[in-house]
C-alpha cells in the first residue's frame, strides 16, 4: 500500500514525541526515516523504525545526547558520539567535514561511540547537495565471514561515495555483502528468492534463499575475497581515525550494534568545470549495448523518490500497523 509522505513522517514524529523526545529532535529523526522509505530504502526507513524505538527504550540510544569534540588536527577532527541517535551524529559530522573542506579543500571527521546511521547514502547526498564530493563509511557488529572462513568476523561495513551533479547526484551506497542484511530481511519477510545468490546455507551451499543466509550468518562478500579485504580495511580506518571501537570489540562486548565508529570526508570541487566531464563519463557508460537500461548509482533512487512524492510512499502493511500501534 502507499501513503502520503507527510502522513508517514507525522506518524514517526508521534511515536518519538510520545517518548518525551524534544520536538526538534523528533522531527529530524522522523525526516530521516521518512526520506529513506520515500527513496525506496525501506530496510532503513519504516521497516527499521520499530527496532530504533526498541533501542531507545533499552537505553542503547540517548535521544538528547550530542557529540563532543575529542581532538583536532588541521582538516581532521575526532568526536565522541555519546550514543546519540546515529543519524543526527552523522548529519552533524558531515556538516563539520563540509565546513573543514570549505577552509582547507578537504575535511575529515571521525566519530566514535555513535549509533547506526540508517541509510549511509543520506550523508553522501548531504555533501553532494552542498556542492562537495562526499565519502563516508562505518564499521558494524560482525555479521560477515572473512573469505575462507565460516564464522562472522567482519562487519558489513557500508561505503558511500557521492559526486555532485546537476539534475541528480551520483551516489554509490553499498554494503560489503552482496545484499545488505536489511535487504535479506526484506526478502525473507516477503518469502521471495534473491535475484542472484547472496550467501551460503548451513550446509555451505550458495543460495538465493534469504532465510537460509540469515540462519547461517554466512553472507557472500562482494567480489569474494576482494570484498572481504575491503571490509577489513574500512574497519581499520574507522577504528584508527576515530579512536573508537573496532568490529571485534563491538561484537565481543556482547552488546547490540551500538558504539560503532564512522568517518565522514568532504572534498571541495569545481562543479561548473566538472559538469560536462561528468555527463561525458555517464553518457559513455550508458552507450554500452544492453538488454536493459543502464543506470548510474543513485539514478533509480531519484525515480523512486519522484514516484513516492507523486503516488505516495510504499509501505509494508504489517509494519505500518505495528508502527501505528507503538
Amino acid at each position: 500500500m502507499r501513503i502520503p509522505y507527510q502522513q508517514l513522517k507525522a506518524e514517526f514524529e508521534r511515536v518519538l514525541t510520545g517518548l518525551n523526545i524534544n520536538n526538534n529532535i523528533a522531527g529530524a529523526i522522523a525526516t530521516v526515516f521518512a526520506d529513506n522509505s520515500r527513496d525506496g530504502v525501506h530496510s532503513h526507513g519504516l521497516n527499521r523504525f520499530p527496532t530504533f524505538i526498541e533501542y531507545i527504550k533499552e537505553g542503547l540510544v540517548f535521544p538528547d545526547a550530542v557529540p563532543t569534540k575529542v581532538n583536532a588536527f588541521g582538516a581532521i577532527e575526532q568526536w565522541n558520539g555519546n550514543l546519540a541517535p546515529g543519524m543526527l551524529n552523522a548529519r552533524f559530522c558531515m556538516d563539520r567535514a563540509i565546513s573543514l573542506a570549505n577552509d582547507n579543500g578537504i575535511g575529515c571527521v571521525a566519530i566514535k561511540n555513535t549509533n547506526h546511521w540508517m541509510r549511509g547514502g543520506t550523508y553522501g547526498q548531504q555533501a553532494a547537495d552542498a556542492g562537495y564530493i562526499g565519502l563516508c563509511f562505518t564499521n558494524t557488529i560482525a555479521n560477515l565471514p572473512p573469505w575462507g572462513g565460516t564464522e562472522p568476523r567482519l562487519g558489513n561495513n557500508p561505503l558511500i561515495i557521492a559526486i555532485p551533479r546537476e539534475g541528480g547526484n551520483v551516489v554509490l551506497d553499498m554494503a560489503i555483502s552482496q545484499y545488505a542484511f536489511g535487504k535479506l530481511w526484506q526478502y525473507e519477510a516477503q518469502n521471495k528468492p534473491l535475484p542472484v545468490p547472496g550467501g551460503y546455507d548451513t550446509e555451505g551451499n550458495l543460495t538465493t534463499d534469504a532465510a537460509a543466509i540469515v540462519e547461517s550468518k554466512r553472507a557472500l562478500p562482494i567480489g569474494f575475497w576482494k570484498g572481504s579485504g575491503l571490509s577489513l580495511v574500512l574497519d581499520l580506518l574507522a577504528t584508527i581515525l576515530s579512536g573508537g571501537d573496532s568490529t571485534a570489540v563491538i561484537t565481543q562486548s556482547g552488546r547490540k550494534e551500538t558504539g560503532v565508529s564512522q568517518v565522514f570526508i568532504a572534498i571541495k570541487t569545481d562543479n561548473e568545470r566538472n559538469a560536462s566531464l561528468i555527463e561525458q563519463i555517464i553518457d559513455y557508460t550508458k552507450s554500452s549495448e544492453s538488454d536493459t537500461e543502464i543506470l548510474f548509482p543513485g539514478e533509480n533512487m531519484l525515480r523512486t523518490r519522484e514516484q513516492s512524492l507523486k503516488e505516495g510512499v510504499w509501505v509494508d502493511e504489517m509494519t505500518w500497523e505495528k508502527v501505528k500501534n507503538l
